[in-house]
């Protein structure tokens, strides 16, 4: 059950921690905003482990 909606939070993890990578050089504070998202799905993730 928790397998597939882990996958998607760490894809999307992951998407949004490259986006911000990319970001930083152009534009820090949208590299900011996508950092914030991301570590709020971490921990989403670390929940989903703490129940797994």
């Amino acid at each position: 059950m928790f397998g597939n909606s882990k996958d998607k939070l760490q894809a999307k993890y992951n998407k949004l921690m490259q986006e911000s990578y990319d970001l930083s050089t152009v534009n820090r504070k949208k590299s900011d905003q996508k950092r914030a998202e991301a570590e709020e799905i971490g921990r989403q993730l670390d929940e989903l482990d703490k129940q797994a």
